[in-house]
């Protein structure tokens, strides 16, 4: 039972290390002048971690929850674990907010707050022609504005899927040996 205990203890320092490696790359990413390409490469496979440590903090929070009734613990280290688990999340949130990755599913954040057209109406009344006319202008450059952003959505999505495919690409491959492994070690077992 002692192990169920070390494994989370083994699963969080691997958490914590995989946290200072999301750090350290956020840190180069700072300190090094990526550009194009290389800079989506670079911040997609930070967002890739920052998400594969989301989860492995959840999986152990939820080990966490059953370790009681698996093992006798002290309220005191079920505290002390939990404030472990707290602060390394809370240390992700912040990496993540530094990348502003918790701003990717807000509409508004992305496009701007959505102009009712009563509001557009308004705006408009006791225009003259020159104020409408300007008006205009400013309703495209904020318009331009907003496709911007999009255009800069859609490209880090069109990377993280670029990533994902370079990820499925190299598990195929190690399936792949590891079927012909297989094979092999089953053809040499009948022999």
């Amino acid at each position: 039972m002692a192990s169920s205990a070390d494994s989370w203890i083994r699963e969080f320092n691997e958490a914590a290390k995989l946290a200072e490696d999301i750090n350290g790359m956020i840190s180069e990413k700072a300190a090094a002048a990526y550009t194009g390409q290389d800079s989506q490469r670079h911040f997609s496979a930070v967002r890739r971690k920052i998400t594969i440590l989301g989860t492995r903090l959840d999986s152990m929070e939820s080990l966490l929850a059953k370790l009681p009734s698996r093992q006798p613990m002290s309220d005191k280290e079920m505290n002390r674990r939990r404030d472990m688990l707290s602060n390394l999340r809370s240390k992700t949130n912040q990496m993540a907010s530094t990348l502003s990755m918790s701003n990717f599913g807000n509409r508004d954040t992305l496009l701007g707050p959505e102009i009712k057209p009563v509001d557009a109406m308004t705006r408009v009344a006791g225009l003259d022609n020159q104020g409408v006319v300007s008006l205009q202008r400013q309703v495209m450059r904020e318009q331009d504005e907003g496709l911007e952003k999009l255009e800069e959505t859609v490209i880090s999505t069109k990377h993280v899927a670029l990533t994902i495919n370079e990820e499925l690409d190299l598990q195929t491959r190690l399936i792949d040996t590891l079927d012909y492994h297989v094979d092999a070690t089953g053809s040499r077992l009948q022999s």
